[in-house]
This record gives C-alpha cells, structure tokens and sequence, in this order.
C-alpha cells in the first residue's frame, strides 16, 4: 500500500495529507458497514482527534483531486492492456435538500423519482475489471444559479451545469490530451436514457478521431444512401429487408448450452448528419448494429460504430463489455463507501470519491497479492 499511496498521492505534497490518505484509504477497503470519519478511526484503533483529522482532510483539505486521479488513471493503465473507456451514472440517495448538487429526478432503472446526487463517472476497462478514474457531479436547477447555497458548498465559480453529453466529450478532450500515458482505446457508451443529446456526442468523439462504440435509442436518426440520402431512425433503417446483413455468432462462454447470437449490421454505411464532420471536416460512415433483446419481451438494442475495420463478434465482445461499469458501480456503492458521504461541501464530494475509487484501483489491482504477503509476515512471525 505504500508504494500504491506514493505513487497515486503524490501531488499530497504534506506528509499529514499523506498519513490521513493513507488511514482514510485503510478505512474505505477495510471497514464494514457504514464507513465514516468516526468509524473510520475507531475501527483504525487511531487515537484521540482522529476522527476530526480524517473529516478535515475529506472536507477541507486543499488538496487537488484532479492531479491524484490523473496519476490513479496512469497507475490502472499501466496495470494491464486496457481496450475500452466507458461512462456511466451512479445514484447517491440523500435526505434533504443541503448535500450538495442534491434534486429529485426519475431513476430509469426503477422508474421512481428519488432525491439524490448524480454523479456520472469515467471508467478504464481493463483485464477483467472497470476502473473509475474520474468524476464529475451533476448541478441541476437551483445549484446552477443561486449563488448563496453555491457558495456554502463551495462550488467554482466555473462549475455550472452541464448535460451528461458534455461531460462525456470533456472526458474525451483530457483523455486525448493525456495520450500516450492514458490508451486510445474505443468508447463504449450507453446514450439511450442517460444523454439529451446522442449524436451530438458521437459527432464529437468523431471531430477528435476516436473510435466508438455506442448504444442508441430506436428513434436516433440517420443518413441514408446516397447521393441525396434520406433521414431516417435506426429502427426503420434495419426494418427494411435489404438494408442489413444477418451474422450468427455464438452466445456469451458463461452460459452453459448457450444459444447462438443474431446481430444484423447495416449493410451500407450511415451518416449522422452534417455536424457530424470528422476533423478533416468530411462527415465520417458509420455501422448500425442490432442485437437481439437481452430478455424476451424486451425491445432490440441498436448500436452505432465508427469501428469499421473489427469483425462483428469481436464488436459484440466490446458492446457486452459495457455491462461491466454497472457491476463496478454497484461494488462502489456496496463496498467502497460511495453512499456514506456526510458532508455537504462539493470539495468534499470529490475528495470522497476520489478515495473511493483509489481504494477500489487498490483492492483489486494489489488487494490479493497484499493479503497474501499479510499472511506470510504473520506466518514467519509464528
């Protein structure tokens, strides 16, 4: 742990940042239940005033958490071959109206209006994991305007609120900064019930040369044909008999007797629309692709690609990747802390899951090989 604390947390330029690190990181991987400063430093047998040190350093600490998830995101690129970036939600029940960025919205996944933060996430894939590396939390309504309830959560000034869209294409723009440290790998996206505005991202990512993957609603509409091609949706464009090409592959290997997967794939290449022009200002070709319904009685699943040189199977293999950032999501709430967090500062916020995504990286990358080094020591010491 100290030589994963030395390296991910070394923009903490004062030692007494480094040791409440290290003692908060501790906490996180290590506490069940619910994991608070109070409980952190109980359970930590740490000593009188503790428990105040690791709130300070959460809440107010002026530490940079952009610096330490820059050197984390290195630190997971660098653990194994990465083929993947994603984005995805997670959904922090709150009581109240203080904690900051709090509002009522709709869960899709359960239909309910709950009052919550959103905070929408960027995860590496890499091996057989989905590391966060990144956050950005979600300001509607009164948190993008009312300057005095700004001010006591401490938000930026430049903070304002932005569509789930725009954050995604300010992932892209630092990831692509990054390069070669962080991997230009494709991104696979879920911009059916998440994002307002589903092409605009996709001819974003397309304006920075990076491939794509991405899930769309049946109504996400398209160019067809040439020369003068025709507006349509992705659910009529593969209606049409003639307009895709049928590939079986075979089902998922977890299954046992798995059935084999149909997956039309447009059998001509589609444009997006003018504002879709890629750098060199052409408007770029893309595939649609159809999957079957995950569940009978469910709807078929549409995907666009700019991925034009990968057989399908290996583009199926990458769309089942995306799953992986819900499982993730849910160990971080589960595990990892995300639903503890008291305070109602957005410094807080960030510093909260920053740790908890450096105790996540930790748990899983070094985890293992730690607990076994444990036991050795405590063997020699026998």
């Amino acid at each position: 742990m100290r030589a994963f604390l030395d390296e991910v947390f070394q923009p903490l330029h004062r030692a007494e940042q480094r040791r409440w690190a290290r003692e908060y990181l501790w906490g996180l991987i290590h506490l069940p239940g619910r994991k608070t400063p109070r409980s952190m430093a109980r359970a930590g047998a740490l000593p009188a005033g503790a428990a105040h040190g690791l709130h300070q350093f959460v809440n107010a600490s002026p530490w940079s958490w952009g610096a330490v998830r820059a050197r984390l995101a290195r630190v997971v690129a660098e653990s194994g071959p990465a083929y993947a970036w994603t984005v995805a939600d997670v959904i922090i029940p709150k009581q109240g109206e203080h904690s900051v960025g709090v509002h009522r919205r709709i869960d899709p996944e359960t239909g309910r209006t709950v009052n919550c933060q959103r905070g929408v996430g960027l995860f590496l894939m890499s091996g057989a994991r989905c590391f966060p590396v990144d956050w950005r939390l979600v300001l509607r309504g009164a948190w993008d305007w009312d300057e005095p309830r700004r001010r006591r959560a401490r938000i930026p000034e430049a903070e304002t609120g932005r569509p789930v869209g725009a954050f995604v294409l300010e992932y892209a723009a630092a990831v692509a900064v990054a390069r070669p440290r962080l991997p230009d790998v494709p991104w696979v996206l879920d911009l059916t019930r998440r994002c307002d505005d589903a092409g605009g991202v996709m001819a974003g990512l397309a304006r920075r040369g990076l491939d794509f993957l991405c899930e769309v609603d049946a109504g996400q509409t398209v160019l067809a044909g040439r020369p003068s091609p025709a507006v349509t949706t992705v659910g009529e464009l593969m209606e049409e008999p003639h307009a895709r090409q049928p590939h079986v592959l075979p089902g998922p290997a977890r299954r046992t007797a798995a059935r084999p997967v149909r997956v039309n794939v447009s059998a001509r290449t589609v444009r997006l629309s003018q504002r879709g022009g890629g750098r060199d200002g052409a408007s770029p070709a893309y595939h649609v692709l159809e999957l079957p319904p995950a569940e009978s009685g469910q709807a078929a699943r549409y995907w666009i690609t700019n991925v034009l040189d990968r057989g399908v199977e290996e583009l199926l293999a990458l769309a089942r990747t995306r799953a992986a950032a819900g499982a993730t999501v849910e160990e971080l709430r589960r595990s990892f802390g995300v639903l503890d967090f008291e305070g109602r500062s957005y410094t807080g916020w960030h510093h909260h899951m920053t740790m908890a995504s450096a105790a996540y990286a930790y748990q899983h990358l070094y985890g293992a090989a730690a607990r076994r080094a444990d036991t050795e020591v405590k063997g020699l010491g026998t």
